[in-house]
């Protein structure tokens, strides 16, 4: 567990744990919200020289919780 939500300390960390524990075959689609953890540029670049595509959904998670009240 975090004490904060910065990238490093959540989806990196979650990232990296998740390489140590399971290699990569192939390529992978790597799917998520468009929360700010996973679309910084610190997630980026833990992806960028991987056979990752990443895949987002269509709005950004503050955006859904404001048009949903």
């Amino acid at each position: 567990m975090s004490d904060s939500m910065k990238a490093m300390e959540t989806s990196v960390a979650a990232w990296r744990m998740a390489l140590t524990n399971r290699a990569i075959s192939g390529q992978l689609l790597f799917h998520s919200d468009r929360g700010i953890q996973f679309a910084c540029t610190d997630f980026k670049d833990e992806l960028k020289d991987l056979p990752v595509v990443q895949s987002m959904t269509g709005l950004p998670m503050q955006s859904e919780g404001k048009l949903l009240g």
